[in-house]
């Protein structure tokens, strides 16, 4: 049985310093958690991996290509299952873990999309995520310019997982609409 998601938080609040770091993770970990519905995924399961995905990011600085492996280790550690362990190790090309179950393309996915959900309400004079709308994101993904850290190659994937860019969207923006207070976003 995996830890609870309170473990895996206390586990980031400790492993990761940077609040906005943090976000991300929270951000991705709503996605996640609403996108397994849609692919036959276990929320929790998917949720966890979303949460916990970047939680050797500030210990990696230096050595990118372990950057999903080491979290990988501490997850397993706490007795988290092989697929989420497994998402968080593949989630970064570097590290030479393939991508092969939903859970690890979404998580590919979603990881960026949280990203440049953010970066598009932060141009918002209102800096909130209740006025963004799907039609604003796809514009947005389509200047290259916005954004420029996101990989639009990585979003696209979700058509692996047979949705179409816009419905993923939408399912990732009203994820994040949820928890928007949480991400400093309201």
């Amino acid at each position: 049985m995996s830890p609870s998601r309170r473990v895996v938080l206390d586990l980031v609040e400790r492993e990761v310093a940077n609040v906005n770091l943090r976000r991300h993770m929270l951000a991705t970990e709503a996605i996640m958690q609403t996108l397994a519905p849609h692919l036959d995924g276990d929320p929790v399961e998917w949720a966890l991996a979303g949460l916990a995905h970047d939680l050797d990011v500030e210990r990696t600085e230096t050595d990118f290509s372990r950057h999903g492996q080491i979290a990988a280790e501490q997850l397993r550690a706490l007795g988290v299952s092989d697929a989420v362990c497994h998402a968080v190790a593949a989630h970064n090309p570097d590290t030479g873990v393939v991508a092969r179950s939903p859970m690890d393309v979404a998580l590919i996915a979603a990881d960026q999309l949280s990203g440049l959900i953010t970066a598009a309400v932060l141009v918002r004079p209102d800096r909130s995520l209740a006025g963004v709308e799907v039609k604003s994101l796809r514009k947005r993904f389509k200047e290259t310019a916005f954004a420029r850290g996101v990989d639009r190659e990585s979003i696209s994937r979700c058509e692996e997982l047979g949705l179409p860019l816009p419905e993923f969207m939408g399912i990732g923006l009203q994820a994040m609409q949820r928890v928007a207070a949480e991400l400093g976003l309201a």
